[in-house]
């Protein structure tokens, strides 16, 4: 039920494909421009032989062609195939596409026809999507990871290729390069490449070395040292990144900080809130170890100055962004978010 209100995930699509289920049409849009293209290229590489593809798949720009002549490309019969391929990128510079729709009324069953639209979605009004999805095509919106998702995202990608990270080196990555996957994942094949045979893990040390960022100032750290109300180590840590802006942007801090805070409070409500396994599982964690963080947590902040620190990092995440903030820099907000949060 959730995937046919949200829209098929990236996985299922993936998981369609690779089981050679294609569907006709493929509208791909979103922010996130990874998703896009990891889908467009697997059909571009694996749904036609090498041999096919001269005669039967077409790549085309959005800017280069009409609608007409994409229609036209998709309504060609495969020769020696079992498919025709059509694959339009930057198809939000595709003009009229009343063409297209017309196409979509009764699209070719042996013709796979993929439409790449970055940087936006196309509006689900237009007829071009009901038209699509109407015909049983795939409309995939493609979106922007969220700053806690991209450690699971590190060790999931990591994962699917034999090797592990350590909880500290994914959100070291996670901070230092931010929610742009395909960066993000460039990034991942560099360290890859540097990893002996023998030990396929990723510690911070590795990250240090070859990534460039810090494993003694970072966001992890940050979190422990507030979690431990360790006021030097923060402060410290703070004003690394003030001095040092291309080592990442304090404003990084503020989701990784405000995402403890949120679930330390959820902590507090927790059937038994003394035990670590009966935290770990009200948090969905998983294991009780992980809900260490949260059992000091509640020695060191009680629940309404929890509510104030959740209260005071929206404050201070709406002035970073302008908000009743003529002229503070990051640096002194920062600095008074950290005095409130150990005072």
């Amino acid at each position: 039920m959730a995937e046919k209100k949200n829209g098929p995930s990236y996985d299922s699509i993936m998981r369609d494909l690779r089981a050679r289920k294609f569907a006709p049409i493929y509208i791909l849009m979103g922010e996130e421009s990874y998703y896009i293209d990891k889908i467009s290229d697997y059909i571009a590489e694996n749904v036609l032989r090498p041999e096919e593809r001269d005669f039967n798949q077409s790549v085309v720009f959005g800017s280069d062609v009409t609608a007409a002549q994409v229609a036209d490309l998709s309504k060609g019969y495969p020769m020696m195939a079992e498919h025709r391929v059509v694959i339009v990128k930057e198809f939000q510079n595709l003009k009229a596409t009343d063409v297209l729709e017309k196409y979509m009324e009764r699209p070719v069953s042996s013709t796979i026809l993929v439409l790449c639209h970055k940087n936006g979605t196309v509006d689900r009004r237009k007829k071009i999507v009901a038209k699509a999805e109407q015909a049983g095509g795939v409309v995939f919106d493609s979106k922007k990871l969220y700053d806690r998702e991209l450690p699971g995202f590190i060790s999931s990608y990591l994962q699917q290729r034999q090797t592990t990270i350590e909880p500290k080196a994914a959100q070291m990555m996670a901070d230092h390069i931010g929610a742009d996957l395909n960066r993000l994942t460039s990034e991942l094949d560099k360290v890859l490449i540097s990893l002996p045979e023998n030990d396929r893990r990723v510690t911070p040390e590795v990250v240090e070395r070859e990534v460039g960022v810090s494993k003694d100032f970072n966001a992890f750290e940050f979190r422990n040292a507030v979690i431990n109300r360790d006021i030097f180590k923060a402060n410290q840590i703070m004003k690394y990144f003030d001095k040092n802006p291309k080592a990442g942007s304090i404003y990084s801090f503020l989701p990784f900080i405000f995402s403890y805070f949120e679930n330390l409070m959820l902590a507090y409500y927790a059937p038994q809130k003394n035990n670590e396994n009966s935290v770990a599982q009200y948090l969905d964690l998983r294991s009780a170890w992980a809900a260490k963080d949260y059992m000091t947590g509640m020695r060191n902040y009680s629940g309404v100055k929890t509510m104030q620190i959740i209260s005071k990092i929206r404050e201070i995440d709406a002035k970073s962004k302008g908000l009743d903030n003529p002229n503070t820099s990051a640096g002194e907000l920062m600095q008074e978010l950290i005095f409130f949060i150990f005072h």
